[in-house]
This record gives structure tokens, sequence and C-alpha cells, in this order.
């Protein structure tokens, strides 16, 4: 599937984060009330957009408590 929008390559730094936000944000709406192809699309072009971001940024940081142990230490 061919998205629509800009390359993720070519947006800035601040650009990747600012449309994965919204994305996330609209996620739920457009899961449960979005027609077949908008879901399509948005999944899409939220991969696009993930992947360019861990492209950039390999070394994000990662929060301890998001990771197995950390909820094992929660439990």
């Amino acid at each position: 599937m061919t998205t629509m929008g800009i390359d993720p390559a070519q947006l800035s730094d601040e650009d990747v984060v600012r449309e994965l936000r919204q994305l996330h944000a609209t996620r739920s709406d457009t899961f449960f009330h979005g027609s077949d192809d908008a879901l399509a699309h948005h999944t899409s072009r939220t991969s696009e957009l993930e992947a360019e971001y861990l492209r950039r940024f390999p070394d994000r940081e990662i929060d301890p408590a998001r990771l197995r142990e950390g909820a094992r230490q929660r439990s």
C-alpha cells in the first residue's frame, strides 16, 4: 500500500515526533470508527513514521519500568 504524505525521511525530527504523537492520539477513533481504507492508511503511515523514528534514534531512552523486569518489580 502506498501512503499519502511527505516521505518521513524528508521530515525534521520535530515533525516526525509531532506526526507520531498525532497518529497515536487518533488511533482508537480510527480503529473503532474509521473505514477499512482509513484504518489501513493509518496503520501504514504509523508504521512508516515509527520506522523512521527508530532509524534516527536507535538508542532512544528506554524506561526500565516498561521492561519485563520492571513489570515484575511492580507486581
